[in-house]
């Protein structure tokens, strides 16, 4: 069955060159290891909710806009092993 990485997150507003920047890249290094899809989203219409919503999950500020992530893996074993390579690239730079 096939495996999901996903992340949410607030980055300033003012900070999304560098977010999409960075989102490159670490693209190729996680499909080197075996990702099969890398997403990046830079949120557009993400209306704030009144119980839940994804601005309250990351308690995202008025000068932040809510990002996120997906990586897909062909299964958990793969993701294990393709994540744990994939950051020791990354800390290696």
């Amino acid at each position: 069955m096939a495996y999901v990485d996903l992340a949410v997150y607030a980055v300033p507003t003012s900070k999304r060159d560098e977010f999409e920047a960075h989102a490159r890249k670490i693209a190729p290094i996680f499909k080197r290891h075996g990702a099969l899809t890398v997403a990046d989203c830079w949120g557009d219409d993400i209306p704030d909710g009144e119980v839940t919503s994804l601005p309250m999950a990351v308690k995202a500020g008025a000068d932040e806009t809510v990002a996120f992530s997906w990586i897909t893996w062909a299964d958990k074993a793969s993701r294990d092993a393709g994540m744990g390579q994939a950051m020791g690239e990354m800390q290696a730079e």
